[in-house]
């Protein structure tokens, strides 16, 4: 008969723990989300996400060379400009706030991976991702007009420095229409992270108060994902690779490890997950009242998105994730 089994046999020293431990999360799974916006010398903490400011451009720099020096490898940028439109025009002028910041970043740190997020909604005055029909007030995007402000503003980001575009708005045919856009425009070799599996989530609240990007009327249900719905994401993710995406995302995360792990068995492609801002400000909250350990609840989380599939984790923790995991080295 063969000795017994003992699996505690392998928890009982730190050491042996973390030699024959299956996920391990480094910075190099990081993204550094930041919100860029018009002036100087600009750091507005946003409320309902403690530790998260609205930075202007030569803030943004400042924190651009912070991530680089922890050793984070990337992040996406966000805009809200100082003016908004109909046309989304801030979002794909060349004088934009993305444009200007993603110019600035990589004159500062060239080597940090900067990724735009492609969308219109912090830019248009009803707060929708795109064309809305004259006089309707339930935020149906229109389509097809929209495809050509997001292939004007991928180009656009492209031209100012943005390493990686990363289209957010859910909109059909929207990795096809940037693909040619980009392809036309010279900039073959910019990859596409497409947010494919996006969900019309709760979970975005904290969001739309740092991006000033809430819908004036109406929601986002008819473009972005119901979270009732599995197999849809897979048929999401297909459309995108068959349009072109070099890598996915499924948003959000935490409620959503399931279509995590779904993603990333059903493609070849780098997958990335967003901790989105309701699961930042959840755990927050909890800390400041001393309710968690902040830290083993962040790690925990990070390390169970990797452990259902993301190569990629976008994070408002980033920061002390990179701090807390140079210190248990």
């Amino acid at each position: 008969m063969f000795p017994t089994h003992r699996p505690r046999r392998l928890r009982t020293h730190p050491q042996l723990r973390r030699m024959v431990r299956e996920t391990v999360v480094t910075t190099n799974d990081l993204i550094y989300p930041l919100f860029a916006v018009p002036g100087e010398g600009i750091a507005n903490e946003v409320k309902s996400m403690p530790g998260v400011y609205q930075l202007s451009v030569d803030k943004i720099v400042e924190e651009a060379k912070e991530v680089y020096d922890l050793g984070i490898p990337a992040i996406i940028l966000f805009g809200i400009p100082a003016d908004k439109d109909t046309d989304a025009t801030g979002a794909w002028h060349d004088c934009g706030i993305v444009q200007k910041a993603a110019t600035a970043v990589k004159s500062a740190v060239p080597d940090l991976i900067v990724i735009a997020d492609t969308c219109l909604c912090e830019y248009t005055s009803h707060g929708h991702c795109g064309y809305l029909q004259v006089g309707d007030l339930t935020g149906r995007v229109l389509n097809d007009p929209t495809l050509e402000l997001l292939k004007k503003t991928a180009v656009s980001q492209a031209k100012a420095g943005a390493d990686i575009i990363a289209p957010s708005g859910m909109m059909d045919g929207f990795v096809q229409a940037i693909r040619a856009g980009l392809d036309e425009a010279g900039f073959q070799d910019t990859p596409i992270l497409s947010y494919a599996a996006k969900y019309a989530s709760a979970y975005y609240g904290p969001f739309r108060d740092a991006a000033d990007s809430t819908p004036q009327f109406g929601d986002r249900r008819t473009y972005q994902m119901d979270p009732g719905n599995a197999r849809e994401a897979i048929k999401e993710i297909e459309l995108d690779i068959a349009e072109g995406a070099d890598m996915l995302m499924v948003k959000p995360a935490l409620a959503y490890m399931d279509i995590i792990w779904r993603v990333k068995e059903a493609s070849n492609l780098p997958v990335a997950a967003y901790n989105v801002s309701g699961e930042y400000s959840m755990v927050k909250a909890a800390a400041l009242n001393g309710w968690i350990d902040e830290e083993r609840v962040v790690m925990e989380t990070l390390t169970s998105f990797k452990r259902a599939g993301a190569d990629l984790i976008l994070t408002y923790h980033a920061k002390d994730a990179a701090r807390w995991l140079r210190l248990s080295v």
